[in-house]
């Protein structure tokens, strides 16, 4: 399939209720409002394809972009490439596909975490979290976890709301993974009351961390 096959399967698929909601929450006008899963059926179509990815990519284009994190090859981008479009996908639904199937998949991930936790970019400090949280809870070993709990209790309150999201689930994983700081870590998100009222589906956990942090540690005693 070539981009303009592509763009043109997708406003055959362009869903009314879909825009809309995409344009609540900040996507912009360059789409179409496809549905999530059609774009992953696309995507099984295709399988991965590098170059197609990155001319999917350089429209713009919401739905394009999406396309593009799932048949990319993490591999093959360059560090400059993969921080360029990190910088630019503001949109939640981009970066969390972003960050899931291509930042965590990059080979010297760990060199750009250290390098974005110390930017000013918001969206790359929204990954840098996100790839911190994930280290917490997988790899641990060579982080300083006082000192992370440090730059949250400092940091977090005065954060972007994007970056907020992503150093809220680092405080959580380190209070959920290691008993040793898990006052502290109790103590943080009590102080300070971010996402506190946030509304929550049934049965879903909420995510202020020491509801989050309390609620995982029973499932795991049980």
């Amino acid at each position: 399939m070539t981009v303009k096959e592509i763009l043109s399967k997708f406003e055959t698929l362009g869903d009314e209720a879909v825009l809309k909601r995409n344009l609540k929450y900040g996507a912009g006008d360059n789409q179409f409002g496809v549905k999530m899963g059609d774009l992953r059926t696309i995507a099984k179509k295709i399988k991965t394809n590098h170059e197609l990815a990155k001319d999917l990519w350089a429209t713009g284009n919401l739905e394009a972009r999406l396309l593009a994190t799932l048949i990319v090859v993490p591999k093959k981008l360059t560090a400059k490439e993969l921080e360029d479009m990190v910088s630019v996908a503001t949109f939640y639904q981009l970066a969390d596909w972003l960050n899931s199937y291509v930042v965590k998949e990059y080979p010297d991930k760990e060199t750009l975490r250290q390098k974005w936790m110390v930017s000013e970019g918001i969206m790359t400090g929204r990954a840098a979290w996100s790839l911190t949280a994930g280290r917490v809870a997988r790899s641990p070993e060579g982080l300083d976890l006082p000192a992370l709990l440090d730059r949250i209790e400092s940091e977090m309150a005065a954060a972007a709301p994007e970056v907020q999201w992503t150093m809220n689930t680092a405080l959580a994983q380190i209070g959920i993974c290691f008993p040793e700081h898990r006052d502290r870590a109790l103590s943080i998100g009590e102080k300070l009351g971010i996402y506190r009222d946030y509304p929550v589906s049934k049965g879903c956990t909420s995510p202020f961390a020491p509801i989050w942090i309390n609620e995982l540690v029973k499932r795991q005693n049980t």
